[in-house]
């Protein structure tokens, strides 16, 4: 169930990270059809209350979109959605394609993969025309953020798994010190399997800094938010972690506007 905050209104869980839609390569589960049936009832169980989709990879994200943009349409209360890019096949049309994405579908991020290409100027260039952020998962080439930082520091980026996937311990105590000193770097849960680098980011960045995400449909959404309330973090801080922080950084009303980076 959800926290409680202190007004009595019931505190908003939101998984801002898990895919959905289709995938056409067929190489493991992160390239084909990520159905949404099974994350669904876990995260129900868990009361999660919204989640922002993203699609699996493909080879038209253009297409992806669409349909990730459709199913998030039919539950405008539960869903957001994310535009995916590929920073070198959709060179020359990110702009157009985030265009399409935030204005015609609503989507409220673009979402980059290194596995794809490097995360490139003209996806960073389409989110500041576009006012969203950017959630790139750099596969621990967290290196990339102090130029993030220093470049565009008027947009806001998430980098998942506290860097690396891979657990990568390195790469993630590296992306801490640049949760620390960079404002416009933020990190998600999602995926992080050393405990203790997940407190150290929150104890030395700020709860402000880290929002939860649990890569559904592939991992459990209730496991990976049990992983914020082990942290024991006050009410408030944790109501950050569970929503505010994302609120806060797609700009909704609820939040007091846009993250100023």
């Amino acid at each position: 169930m959800a926290t409680t905050a202190a007004d009595g209104e019931a505190a908003m869980i939101i998984d801002c990270h898990c895919h959905a839609g289709p995938g056409d390569g067929l190489s493991g589960p992160w390239d084909s059809n990520a159905g949404l049936a099974r994350y669904l009832r876990r995260a129900r169980a868990a009361g999660i209350d919204r989640s922002a989709l993203m699609a699996a990879f493909h080879s038209d994200y253009a297409r992806a979109n669409a349909e990730v943009a459709r199913m998030a349409a039919s539950r405008p209360g539960r869903f957001y959605a994310y535009a995916f890019v590929h920073a070198a096949r959709d060179r020359g049309r990110i702009a157009a394609m985030v265009r399409e994405a935030v204005q015609d579908y609503g989507c409220i991020g673009i979402k980059v993969h290194r596995h794809d290409a490097r995360i490139s100027g003209e996806v960073c260039d389409a989110a500041r025309v576009f006012g969203v952020p950017v959630l790139y998962d750099p596969m621990g080439d967290v290196a990339v953020a102090e130029l993030l930082a220093a470049q565009y520091p008027d947009v806001n980026f998430i980098i998942p798994h506290l860097g690396s996937f891979g657990d990568d311990w390195a790469a993630q105590l590296a992306l801490i010190d640049h949760l620390v000193r960079h404002k416009n770097i933020y990190a998600d849960s999602s995926g992080v399997r050393r405990f203790d680098l997940l407190a150290q980011a929150v104890r030395r960045a700020g709860p402000h800094k880290m929002l939860f995400g649990s890569d559904g449909p592939w991992l459990h959404p209730g496991l990976e938010l049990e992983k914020i309330r082990l942290l024991h973090l006050p009410e408030r801080e944790e109501r950050l972690v569970l929503g505010e922080n994302f609120l806060r950084l797609i700009g909704h009303p609820a939040s007091g506007g846009p993250a100023t980076a």
